[in-house]
């Protein structure tokens, strides 16, 4: 059985957070949606867990980092294409989303990165199976 991984991101308004991730191409499972919290479905087994920031507090003991001002993690995801890259970074900039770094081009690599509504960082990575295989 593949193990799955669930990502769980503070956010300070769970409405505005799944509209901008539905501009985005991604979906919600209802079984674990509710007023508190969104399960954003990344890929069969990797999860983003969107908690409205005081549900989230509930479940660590240590204060809750403000991600605009603040670096807890840099969410990393695999695309199929430069294209892909392309993609869903502009589509996160007209969703409401900013910019992180400047697009990074070497070796077989392609990626750019973004914020989302509440600052977290997502990069989105291309690797050249060509590359790879050296």
């Amino acid at each position: 059985m593949a193990k799955k991984i669930f990502v769980n991101l503070p956010v300070k308004d769970l409405r505005k957070s799944m509209d901008f991730f539905a501009k985005l191409g991604f979906a919600f499972d209802p079984q674990f949606t509710d007023d508190n919290a969104a399960c954003m479905i990344i890929s069969d087994d990797i999860f983003a867990m969107l908690l409205v920031e005081e549900f989230f507090a509930s479940f660590t003991k240590k204060a809750v980092c403000d991600a605009s001002t603040q670096t807890e993690a840099i969410i990393a995801l695999s695309a199929e294409s430069r294209a892909e890259v392309d993609d869903l970074v502009n589509k996160a900039l007209a969703a409401g989303g900013r910019p992180s770094n400047d697009p990074i081009d070497q070796d077989g690599m392609y990626g750019w990165s973004f914020q989302d509504v509440d600052g977290h960082l997502w990069e989105v990575m291309y690797m050249d199976p060509a590359v790879l295989q050296r």
